[in-house]
């Protein structure tokens, strides 16, 4: 409800941000393989990209660049565990530009290196079947 001023109260504020974090949540989900880039998501989004940053970090708690590391890391942790390709094709299907710079990311959010990920998870399914 806007009040004397015209202007929108705090809440209907805050329902304007939630609903721009998860409009920016969905564009880098369907994105995700792009090259990040603020300007890109704010035209497409219609919104002032500092705007969308702050916005962004007060509804979810984190910065866009690392939720966008976190949806790769997922996608590649997909492909890690249920196929074959190379851990650089994966990075590569993925949006990162380099197989370091993948291994370096998913270390960073994983805690282990995109191989050790995928011998643990073949391992785990491994001891699955044999129960």
């Amino acid at each position: 409800m806007k009040g004397k001023s015209g202007r929108a109260s705090p809440s209907e504020r805050e329902t304007g941000g939630e609903t721009l974090a998860r409009a920016a949540m969905a564009y880098i989900e369907a994105h995700s393989a792009e090259k990040f880039s603020l300007q890109t998501m704010a035209g497409a989004l219609f919104v002032n990209g500092s705007y969308l940053l702050r916005a962004f970090k007060r509804h979810t708690g984190c910065t866009l660049l690392a939720y966008h590391h976190r949806v790769r890391c997922a996608k590649a942790k997909e492909l890690l565990a249920g196929s074959d390709r190379s851990i650089s094709e994966i990075g590569e299907i993925t949006g990162f530009v380099s197989s370091s710079h993948f291994a370096h990311i998913f270390n960073k959010m994983e805690g282990c290196t995109p191989t050790e990920y995928r011998m643990r998870s073949r391992r785990s399914a491994v001891r699955k079947e044999s129960l």
